[in-house]
């Protein structure tokens, strides 16, 4: 069957294509782009469906770079089945997540387990990130050769930062030569030990033990050295302060091979609001002041920040609802992370291309997969956004088992209405549909 889309704005940065049009669709490839498709010849030879968007915007799929699934082991968090619902309902056709479950990710037979069950519900597609050394306890290595084989995209020990110098330097070297990215969590956990929030004035007025800056960015300036010596490259997770950001910036300029990501709250947010002790602003990095803020906005604009990544971090209420000093760290994100991100578009920070850059083509490009364009011949992922819809964070609406979000009753402009994985939907959102989706079919217009 033939699906074409039409008359939305279509934004693909791999093509430097912003233009309005139609997409060609068949048998979940996308076949052309272009002006006035219906009247193709090859739309006559069978059963052709049209999809009426105009006034959205059309883009490659959203990829986001940095998700927890927390299956298999903490499936009381979250399963694949409603990360993936999640990622789908923001928007994403690809994720890839991180590989602090239970068993963690360090061996064949979890990386397996990862696809098998991402594939049973076809709803994205799912990269598995594994870990860096055995058990994540910074020692060995794991066996990247096989971990690769497996399906494994890239190798992280997400939240257990590897202190250890030599051994990052050799999982540098030997990722490499497999064509794949290490992402580092840049911590010195001796700088951050018992800290529980970004520390200045505001943790010295609540009494809570404080997180420097210089806890991260001493890391980032180590991968950065250990990148410039070995030649080889690495990706810098969930940056938050301005000296992360000072330092990956000196590095591109001396062409060193470093690439980084952010998250919405991190531009969103600053550390005032833990006044409130709500532990759904706990994270890990924590939230930073208004001059870090300004900084990654600043490093979003001209290029220093490569990615935009949810670090979706979904955890049970029995995680969250305790004293704010042994609440876990972390808040769900795949749901917001577009709409929050829209915000850089709206204030003038990003421009449509670059915030699509930036949530699908460049983390395609740091995680060398396949996606991230609209171009002739590639699977058709894709992603339908109503720029104009206004909605409010309904956490209770999740499809995601983690509720712990701080933007819940927060009113957002800009949503993605329709995800399309291979050219099937995964996602649809049923207000954009009631009100304005016609999909046509031989001349008659109908609701989806």
């Amino acid at each position: 069957m033939i699906l074409i889309l039409k008359g939305a704005r279509i934004i693909d940065p791999s093509q430097n294509i912003d233009e309005v049009g139609d997409i060609l669709i068949q048998d979940g490839i996308i076949v052309d782009l272009g002006s006035n498709l219906s009247k193709s010849s090859q739309t006559e030879k069978q059963s052709t469906q049209f999809v009426d968007i105009s006034g959205c915007v059309v883009t490659p799929g959203l990829i986001d770079m940095h998700t927890h699934l927390r299956e298999p082991g903490f499936e009381y968090k979250e399963t694949i089945v409603s990360g993936c619902a999640a990622a789908a309902a923001g928007g994403f056709t690809s994720i890839a997540c991180m590989p602090n479950t239970h068993p963690v990710n360090d061996n064949r037979s979890v990386t397996e387990f990862i696809i098998r069950k991402a594939s049973s519900c076809s709803l994205v597609q799912v990269y598995p990130i594994a870990a860096i050394s055995s058990g994540s306890e910074g020692k060995n290595l794991t066996d990247f050769w096989d971990l690769k084989e497996a399906g494994a995209v890239g190798f992280s020990d997400d939240g257990k930062p590897l202190m250890d110098s030599a051994l990052m330097r050799r999982a540098l070297e030997y990722a490499d030569s497999l064509n794949l990215p290490v992402i580092s969590h840049c911590e010195d956990l001796r700088l951050s030990s018992g800290g529980l929030m970004n520390e200045n004035s505001i943790s010295t007025e609540l009494g809570l033990r404080g997180i420097p800056v210089v806890a991260e960015e001493v890391m980032v300036a180590r991968e950065a050295l250990l990148a410039e010596f070995t030649r080889t490259p690495v990706h810098i997770a969930h940056v938050s302060t301005a000296g992360s950001v000072r330092i990956i910036r000196d590095a591109k300029s001396r062409s060193i091979r470093i690439t980084c990501e952010t998250a919405p709250h991190y531009f969103t947010l600053t550390d005032d609001v833990l006044r409130s002790f709500n532990s759904d602003f706990k994270v890990n990095p924590p939230l930073r002041e208004m001059n870090d803020v300004t900084a990654l906005k600043q490093g979003l604009a001209d290029g220093t920040i490569d990615a935009i990544a949810s670090d979706h971090a979904p955890h049970a209420l029995t995680d969250k609802e305790v004293e704010f000093e042994y609440a876990a760290s972390g808040m769900v994100g795949l749901e917001t992370s577009l709409g929050l991100s829209l915000k850089l578009v709206e204030d003038k920070i990003l421009s449509w291309n670059d915030l699509i850059r930036k949530m699908s083509t460049d983390p395609a490009r740091i995680l060398r997969i396949s996606k991230g364009t609209l171009r002739p011949g590639a699977n058709a992922d894709i992603t339908v956004i109503d720029p104009e819809m206004v909605w409010t964070v309904e956490k209770h609406a999740f499809l995601s088992k983690g509720k712990n979000t701080p933007f819940h009753g927060w009113t957002l402009k800009g949503k993605a209405v329709i995800t399309f994985v291979r050219g099937v939907i995964t996602y649809q959102d049923k207000a954009f549909l009631d009100n304005r989706i016609k999909v046509a079919k031989r001349g008659k217009f109908y609701i989806s």
